[in-house]
């Protein structure tokens, strides 16, 4: 018989699908495993490459199925969609991955450990803590907008509504102000708690060498230097700044065609969470350069002079990037480059 070379396993929460494929691609298996079956069917089969989809579950699957021996290969689902053929269902998924796997220019996604995970879980728990205190203020400043109660935009500002609220002479009805009492003191708990999880990262980024060479680039701080080691994969795995740039969704996505360059917008592909971190420094940076000046001669300056803010934004965070994969890779601290006259 055939020994089987790889493995596509299409993960779920309890029926878990395996298509077994030798060296040339033909179908050995296609099988239904239940949770509890799947490290055991995968403990009888030679030491072969097990693919699976990067989603939910799958760095934990990936160190169990490491520890029985087999190569373990993690593909992004957008780069398993196109080998799927006509419907859709475990079957198909899981051949489509044991297909995608076994091309030769396939881009897989390093299988994270339990630490690097750990470490990531601050950032999750504090995006999910600011988008529910953005709803509280939008909420607040919804309802105090039916009574012709306004603020400037801005988290800074929604105190002077809420002054309104606690304020037993103002024009807000009792039965209102009561409900409204509730909203702030839930936002207040969130900044608690917001304030704590910043607190605890900027703890980390002190304790840390390579978050403190991180800092050392104006528009990174505590918060995105720790993102970057918590949150991006080992920099092995990019050949250049650019590419790390582009992993992290801050380069244009290309539609050429006919030998015609055409670039569009920001390609807002790979991390999420890092990306908007960066967008959010940059345009401190921008900001700041706007409001105080920089030297004539320089990159920033001059893109300001020709460029619209949010693509000189887009730009500054993409250096950012490019920069700190420079960092990681070569060592040492950030050194501005001396500005010709």
């Amino acid at each position: 018989m055939t020994e089987v070379s790889t493995i596509g396993l299409d993960l779920a929460k309890n029926v878990f699908q395996a298509h077994g494929a030798d060296a040339a691609g033909a179908p050995l298996f296609r099988k239904k495993l239940r949770r509890d079956q799947v490290l055991a069917f995968l403990a009888a089969q030679p030491p072969c490459v097990v693919a699976m989809e990067a989603c939910p579950g799958a760095h934990h699957w990936g160190r169990e199925i490491g520890r029985l021996g087999h190569t373990v290969k993690l593909i992004a689902p957008a780069y398993v969609k196109p080998f799927v053929k006509r419907q859709k269902n475990d079957a198909a998924d899981a051949e489509a991955i044991c297909e995608a796997a076994q091309r030769p220019t396939m881009r897989f996604v390093a299988v994270k450990s339990e630490a690097k995970q750990a470490a990531a879980v601050i950032f999750r728990a504090r995006d999910v803590l600011v988008g529910q205190r953005t709803q509280l203020i939008n909420a607040i400043r919804g309802h105090l907008a039916e009574y012709g109660l306004i603020a400037p935009q801005g988290p800074c500002h929604v105190e002077r509504l809420i002054a309104q609220i606690e304020d037993p002479s103002s024009d807000i009805p009792q039965a209102a102000r009561a409900c409204l009492a509730v909203l702030v003191g839930t936002l207040r708990h969130l900044q608690e708690q917001t304030a704590a999880l910043d607190a605890e990262i900027a703890a980390r980024a002190k304790a840390d060498d390579t978050a403190r060479r991180l800092m050392s680039v104006p528009g990174i701080g505590p918060l995105i230097a720790t993102a970057i080691e918590a949150l991006a994969p080992p920099v092995e795995t990019f050949r250049s700044g650019r590419d790390f740039a582009a992993w992290v969704g801050l380069t244009p996505v290309q539609r050429s065609t006919g030998g015609k360059e055409r670039l569009g917008r920001t390609s807002r592909m790979g991390e999420r969470t890092l990306r908007r971190l960066l967008i959010i420094a940059a345009s401190a940076v921008v900001r700041w350069a706007k409001r105080k000046g920089v030297p004539a001669g320089s990159w920033l300056g001059q893109m300001l002079a020709r460029k619209p803010p949010m693509l000189v934004i887009v730009a500054v965070a993409n250096k950012n990037a490019r920069i700190a994969w420079a960092l990681l890779t070569k060592g040492g601290i950030y050194r501005a480059p001396a500005v010709t006259a």
